[in-house]
């Protein structure tokens, strides 16, 4: 079975979208605050047996976060898997209400700059390095520079990835297996948009390294009334649970990432491990066209 890791996108930054994002951080605009909550967690998650943690230059300050928690426990390093993601860059500076959070780009240089910035944060090398959220469009796919220069990086051990957003995420994970760069996919699969499963399990059975994110739906499997929530409840299980038990039995994913933003939530997430395997086989189909799903997500609000 897939090992569920946690994703640091609602805890690098004070806005997210995330449901319920606002009530589980406290003192979130306040960075020096918003570290310590990180950490708490990032305690809490080492303690509940999470090795895999996941970042990216545009969680905020969240490689930052994680390498003042990983000098404050040099023993714990090689004990985990660390992941991050270039390619956006964070400019909401940690403004209450900013209108734009996140700048994509794609280039040579926008690698160049923020690759130094991950070292530097993490206080060195992560063990996958992933191009943030590419669609069928992204230089990351077709540029001949940009991919000779991801294969340096892999040369220096680093696994390199892409991670995908969007309608087309089928089409981006078999574009990018054929092309003899990346070996690591960090993608959104969950019931209500499972679409990039099958392209998932082409790349889990080429060797690469397959990650599950957003498993929750960023919440709406929690709060909405779908046939999951009707499930969990006549069986006893938190919904966010059951969400991540169905991500973590599909046979091609390595890791499931729990985005909690608070020690509460990943304690809740946690109980994914312990979720029966009949609960998860008796959901009812629940899927939505993926044109839909993400048109939906595009209307959440940054709270």
């Amino acid at each position: 079975m897939a090992r569920l890791g946690l994703g640091l996108a609602a805890l690098g930054r004070p806005e997210y979208l995330t449901t319920g994002h606002a009530d589980a951080v406290a003192g979130r605009f306040d960075p020096a605050e918003l570290e310590r909550h990180c950490h708490a967690v990032l305690d809490a998650a080492w303690h509940g047996g999470v090795r895999h943690l996941d970042a990216a230059r545009s969680y905020g300050a969240a490689e930052r976060f994680l390498g003042s928690w990983l000098a404050q426990h040099p023993g714990r390093r090689d004990e985990l898997v660390i992941g991050s993601k270039w390619g956006y860059a964070y400019v909401a500076d940690f403004q209450r209400g900013a209108e734009v959070h996140e700048v994509k780009e794609h280039s040579t240089a926008r690698l160049a700059e923020q690759w130094p910035q991950t070292l530097r944060d993490l206080g060195g090398l992560p063990d996958h390095y992933l191009a943030h959220s590419v669609t069928p469009d992204s230089p990351a796919l077709h540029d001949a520079e940009l991919l000779d220069r991801l294969r340096s990086l892999a040369g220096e051990g680093v696994r390199v990835g892409i991670s995908t957003s969007g309608p087309q995420q089928a089409q981006v994970v078999r574009a990018a297996l054929d092309l003899d760069v990346f070996t690591s996919v960090q993608s959104t699969w969950n019931p209500l948009e499972p679409s990039v499963g099958p392209a998932l399990a082409e790349a889990h059975a080429a060797g690469w390294f397959v990650v599950v994110k957003e498993g929750m739906a960023n919440g709406r499997l929690v709060v909405d009334d779908t046939p999951l929530g009707t499930a969990a409840d006549a069986a006893g299980v938190g919904r966010d649970a059951l969400a991540l038990s169905a991500a973590l039995a599909q046979p091609w994913a390595d890791v499931v990432l729990s985005g909690a933003a608070s020690v509460a939530q990943l304690e809740q997430n946690l109980a994914a491990l312990e979720v029966g395997a009949d609960v998860v086989a008796g959901l009812e189909p629940m899927a939505e066209p993926a044109e839909q799903y993400w048109a939906a997500r595009s209307r959440m609000a940054w709270t």
